[in-house]
């Protein structure tokens, strides 16, 4: 078998585990503001290349990392190499900028496309942003190739993939020829650590970048997220005190206040 060509689709995103208070909404531009949260790597897309170093960790493999975004922090997104991923593509444009996920998937299967040679592509089941959960097969509609959703385990096996994949009432083992595309859960695990080190010398290693004119995408293709509505939920709290000469009185009395209030 032939050097194993794996790619992982990876999205930068807002640390998910930041305090509420960290994160501002605008209802005017219908925008999330993080104050203060620094940008990570989606978990879930680390999930996906975990599991793409593993395959590398037992079969003779090329792991190339690519990551969309208008502003992509590369100290951030570099953490891919460090970790063990071979090369990092970054497809970095003003015309990237809060795309829906059909736009995104089209720019990231355009590159896809341009890279040429591949025998399976591994995204994040879902981003810890938005959460839509539909790039990853997105891009396998648009490269007519197989999908397969929900992995918590991916293998190499006689040239094929060999999937366990989520079911509700366990998983169920599939099988693809490849090329195929796969979107991989948690239940892979966390990315390994990285050490200092690793972290230093990935700072030195060259980067590949792209932009919409070098990709010749169609510009009508690219359509901005449509965002109807968004707002902070406000929780509000009110005390009441239960009066009462005694415990059983008390009682009863914090039961009426409770089923006038809808609790019980």
């Amino acid at each position: 078998m032939n050097q194993l060509q794996i790619l992982v689709c990876i999205k930068q995103v807002p640390d998910p585990e930041g305090p509420v208070d960290a994160f501002k909404v605008d209802p005017e531009t219908k925008t999330v503001i993080p104050v203060g949260i620094p940008p990570l790597i989606n978990p879930f897309d680390e999930n996906a290349l975990e599991a793409a170093l593993r395959i590398k960790n037992s079969l003779s493999s090329k792991v190339t990392v690519i990551s969309m975004g208008e502003k992509l922090a590369q100290p951030v997104l570099r953490k891919a190499l460090a970790a063990g991923a071979d090369d990092l593509i970054l497809l970095i444009d003003s015309q990237f900028k809060d795309l829906d996920s059909y736009s995104t998937a089209y720019i990231l299967s355009s590159a896809i496309k341009r890279i040429g040679t591949y025998d399976l592509i591994l995204t994040g089941r879902q981003s810890s942003d938005w959460g839509f959960g539909v790039t990853g097969l997105l891009i396998a509609e648009m490269l007519q190739i197989p999908a397969i959703n929900l992995a918590r385990k991916v293998e190499i096996k006689e040239n094929k993939v060999l999937v366990e994949k989520l079911s509700s009432d366990g998983y169920d083992v599939v099988e693809a020829p490849m090329p195929v595309l796969v979107t991989v859960s948690n239940e892979v695990g966390e990315l390994r650590y990285t050490s200092v080190r690793a972290l230093q010398a990935a700072s030195k290693k060259p980067v590949k970048g792209f932009n919409a004119e070098d990709l010749e995408l169609d510009h009508r293709e690219l359509t901005v997220r449509e965002i109807f509505k968004l707002f902070a939920f406000q929780n509000q709290r009110e005390c009441k005190f239960i009066d009462g000469g005694f415990s059983q009185e008390k009682g009863e009395n914090l039961a009426i206040i409770m089923k006038k209030d809808g609790v019980i």
